[in-house]
């Protein structure tokens, strides 16, 4: 496994910062945030068609990660707004003081402008989706008709550079069900005209990273919700 360096690296990548990664992993993490643009987020919705736009699939790009670098990087949002739905994301490579990089993404649900602004941060560190927006059917109950998009790439680029499979992670269901119910609560946030309120309420906590975290944000946004 290619491992993180201290020092100086002339001519390796605009990536680096004050924290140097060797040149080899520079390349596997491209990689791996390349060959995890394998996925669709809708941008909006115009009568029965949406656009979408390619966006990370989160299986594939956390087990990139976490086969290049472990647990030295971190990933963070933060929702701009809530209506339309802009969120912000940070993703930092190669702990405490590696290069950190922002995107922003506008989309038609909040899941939607998570997955674009982590699109919008895989160019920011150089890996830029080769396919643009494609306009597809819409079903209001079934989403965007994807299923006969082609993936810009295959998803084993990364484990192919490495010379390894891709390792499998392990992700927490409760954790998941947990954001999956805070951004349920958001909809009905802004359908009642409080959506300005919950988007300063996550712009302050995010969506917490455990449970008990997420578990706090849904409460807080319950009684807002309550006060509404």
């Amino acid at each position: 496994m290619p491992e993180p360096v201290l020092g100086s690296n002339e001519g390796a990548s605009s990536i680096l910062t004050e924290f140097t990664l060797s040149p080899a992993t520079v390349e596997h993490l491209k990689d791996a945030l390349r060959a995890s643009l394998v996925g669709w987020a809708t941008v909006r919705v115009q009568d029965e068609r949406a656009l979408v736009l390619p966006a990370p699939d989160l299986d594939q790009l956390y087990a990139g990660l976490e086969g290049l670098l472990g647990a030295a990087w971190s990933l963070r949002y933060a929702v701009d707004q809530v209506s339309p739905a802009v969120v912000r994301a940070t993703l930092r490579l190669g702990g405490a003081g590696g290069p950190e990089r922002e995107g922003l993404g506008q989309g038609h649900t909040l899941q939607d402008a998570r997955l674009l602004a982590l699109a919008d941060v895989c160019r920011a560190y150089g890996a830029a989706p080769d396919q643009e927006g494609q306009w597809v059917e819409y079903d209001p109950e079934e989403g965007p008709n994807t299923a006969e998009l082609e993936p810009q790439q295959p998803p084993s680029v990364q484990g192919a550079a490495s010379g390894r499979p891709l390792p499998e992670l392990v992700r927490d269901p409760q954790l998941e069900r947990a954001r999956k119910h805070i951004d349920d609560l958001l909809e009905g946030l802004k359908s009642g005209g409080l959506g300005k309120q919950a988007a300063q309420v996550l712009a302050r906590r995010g969506y917490g990273n455990t449970v008990e975290e997420s578990r706090e944000v849904y409460k807080e946004l319950k009684a807002l919700q309550a006060r509404g």
